[in-house]
């Protein structure tokens, strides 16, 4: 697989595992969240993401990690494979306070320079109703995707993967 897009709730290992996987595998990496954001947390309009997010696509191989589901469907027309990680969210929130601990005050890896990490309300609010919303939707785009979906449902599922001699993506 030369084109493989990583998914799931915020808090799940996204990041981390395109961190890992770019290395075992050389395929070059793009975070959804460096494309989306400016210095300072300002947002891309719309049609500056899709017209950066198009060059990342002509690319023969990648691994692009994050949900944006505006930009999802143009993604999935692109991808190989998709990676779901469809953790509790009760995990992910957990994951997500200590990602807060430990950045705060900083700049994360797969964040653009200038986005120091915060937590405010509407984001969690946005975790917490994962399964309400955001999840649904993500689900039924998936529905429509013909390629190769891989989904763990619990960390031990995705560190039983990672330990495989050859990583597959059989559906």
């Amino acid at each position: 697989m030369q084109r493989v897009l990583i998914v799931g709730p915020c808090g799940a290992g996204k990041s981390t595992l395109a961190f890992e996987l770019a290395a075992r595998t050389g395929l070059p990496l793009f975070h959804m969240d460096k494309l989306a954001w400016e210095p300072g947390w300002v947002d891309r309009s719309n049609e500056e993401l899709r017209a950066v997010l198009a060059q990342v696509l002509a690319g023969e191989r990648w691994i692009i990690e994050g949900n944006y589901g505006s930009t999802l469907a143009q993604r999935l027309q692109h991808a190989d494979a998709v990676i779901y990680l469809d953790f509790p969210v009760r995990l992910c929130l957990w994951r997500l306070l200590r990602r807060f601990v430990r950045y705060r005050g900083q700049t994360r890896p797969d964040m653009t320079e200038g986005c120091n990490e915060r937590l405010d309300p509407g984001f969690l609010w946005y975790v917490t109703r994962w399964n309400a919303g955001p999840r649904k939707r993500l689900e039924v785009t998936l529905s429509r995707y013909q390629g190769a979906i891989v989904r763990f449902a619990t960390p031990k599922e995705l560190k039983n993967w990672l330990a495989a001699p050859a990583l597959t993506f059989a559906t």
